[in-house]
């Protein structure tokens, strides 16, 4: 009679949950997220199941107790039994001088064979209430630790189909309780986030600076201003997940709304695993944003060097591997957040843009530490929430023979090992000297140019990288970022055309050589 885990994951909502969790809303007067509604939901369904299993084990007749007198043709149930019933067919005096007024009955089962039960004896422990130990499926704590993910997620969906309800930074309300909230009061807002220099700004404080009444209901008043500026484009929540912070849109990074030129990509990712040559992903060596198939441990420090795109950008690549350090969000598609220098402790403006994958506001900051693209960056988790610690290592400044990027009149790309004063660490294998960074700039912006395929892309970087070596070995990382500093590719795409062509010859450990002898 007990329910079993599949009894969880195939619950299936119904109309009548959706009530019952619009009723709750409307008791409480207080918006919920999902987490909590489930909890009410699940705690409402096992209060049904042990009501009906309750009502299924008293349902074959009264529960047999010693202690009572029972007649021919009562019907019994015997929790002893596994709750087995069964029909009294005579009645007799017992025969022990100890327990007088004894008797016996006889009780034909559900299957049918005949059993002996003591009936009017005052003193026997089945007198005494039954103690039944407790299903853990029927525990709402042992519940929503094992199935509450799965059972939160369908209540997200039955909750998204209801049109009373609002939802508003992942809580819910009923619509017709919401407070409205005037343009004026809307206004106000955004002079308040204005003054702010955009923000962020909480709506508690938002509340108390445009003196919003909230002597009725204070969650309510909250989560109706919430609505009210999630449904005016002129605002922008943009807190970490848990948190609601508003953010005046129009005083945005031009960045954040939309992703700068260099990291705008609209081919598509190879899967390398039909070459069999999957592994190479990793092997590579790179940090790209648009590789999500590279699956990374977290750790609280890790470093990694620039490509060309993000150093130009002034933007870090949201990958698998960063991911974990950086705040983030369950719906927002922008998260606004501190950056602090790990050297200097000085603290400036970052952001997380979700849907593009990747975070910007350090272009000043690459500026100002001399970066070049092959820089190694360091990203460290803060301990203070909202906050994430960069560095890199400054050198005194010293030349170094490194990769230069010439452009020509014609715009042409040439590759030159030349002596070039260096302030940081880098990568040999991605590091780039950039001289000029305007004419790359139009490169960038040109449209012929940009359409390029991006076999003669490639093409064109190995016999300039092939020039630089005595030997003609390209490695393909040396390759990957020196494509990337005329157009966007994710490492996928450079690893099958190298595996592909017939002028790129394979030379082991991801090394090349061009031969365009066929």
């Amino acid at each position: 009679m007990a329910i079993d885990n599949n009894f969880w994951l195939t619950y299936s909502f119904s109309e009548k949950d959706l009530d019952s969790i619009y009723n709750f809303l409307l008791e409480t007067e207080r918006p919920l997220d999902k987490f909590s509604i489930t909890k009410f939901v699940v705690e409402r369904v096992i209060q049904e199941q042990k009501e009906l299993q309750k009502l299924k084990k008293l349902s074959g007749g009264q529960q047999y107790i010693p202690s009572k007198q029972y007649k021919t043709g009562d019907t019994l149930v015997f929790p002893q039994l596994e709750w087995k019933s069964g029909k009294v067919v005579s009645v007799r005096s017992g025969n022990n001088p100890e327990f007088p007024g004894l008797e016996v009955i006889d009780v034909q089962m559900a299957t049918k064979e005949t059993m002996s039960f003591a009936a009017n004896l005052s003193t026997h422990k089945l007198n005494a209430p039954i103690v039944e130990t407790e299903d853990p499926l029927l525990n709402v704590d042992f519940v929503i630790s094992k199935f509450g993910a799965v059972l939160s997620e369908k209540i997200s969906s039955i909750l998204a189909q209801s049109k009373d309800l609002v939802c508003i930074a992942r809580q819910y309300f009923p619509r017709a309780l919401v407070v409205d909230i005037g343009i004026g009061h809307l206004n106000l807002c955004e002079a308040v986030l204005e003054m702010a220099q955009g923000g962020p700004l909480s709506t508690a404080e938002l509340i108390e600076q445009i003196e919003l009444p909230t002597d009725v209901n204070a969650h309510l008043t909250e989560f109706s201003l919430n609505l009210a500026l999630q449904e005016d484009g002129r605002f922008d929540e943009v807190g970490p997940a848990g948190v609601t912070l508003w953010f005046l849109k129009r005083l945005e990074p031009v960045e954040v709304q939309a992703p700068p030129v260099t990291l705008k990509y609209s081919g598509e990712i190879e899967d390398l695993s039909e070459l069999g040559i999957d592994q190479d992903l990793v092997s590579i060596g790179v940090c790209d944003e648009l590789e999500p198939s590279i699956e990374c441990e977290q750790a609280d420090s890790i470093s990694i060097s620039l490509s060309y795109p993000h150093w130009r950008a002034g933007t870090l690549p949201l990958t698998n591997q960063l991911r974990g350090l950086f705040p983030t969000a369950y719906e927002t598609p922008r998260v606004k957040f501190i950056f602090k220098d790990g050297n200097s402790r000085e603290v400036f403006p970052g952001w997380v843009v979700r849907p593009s994958k990747y975070i910007y506001g350090l272009r000043d900051w690459y500026e100002q530490m001399g970066t070049i693209p092959g820089s190694i960056i360091t990203i460290n988790k803060s301990n203070t929430p909202g906050e994430v610690i960069v560095q890199t290592t400054r050198n005194k400044n010293s030349k170094d023979w490194i990769r230069t990027v010439l452009i020509g009149a014609d715009g042409g790309i040439v590759f030159a090992l030349l002596k070039q004063v260096i302030s940081c660490t880098f990568d040999d294998r991605m590091a780039i000297m950039v001289t000029d960074i305007d004419a790359l700039d139009a490169i960038w912006t040109n449209t012929s140019k940009q359409r390029q395929p991006v076999e003669k892309v490639i093409l064109t970087m190995m016999r300039e990288l092939g020039k630089l070596n005595p030997q003609g070995q390209i490695h393909a990382q040396e390759l990957y970022a020196a494509v990337n500093v005329i157009k966007r590719t994710p490492p996928s795409v450079i690893l099958k055309t190298l595996h592909t062509q017939p002028w790129a010859k394979h030379l082991g450990d991801l090394y090349f050589r061009l031969d365009e002898s066929n």
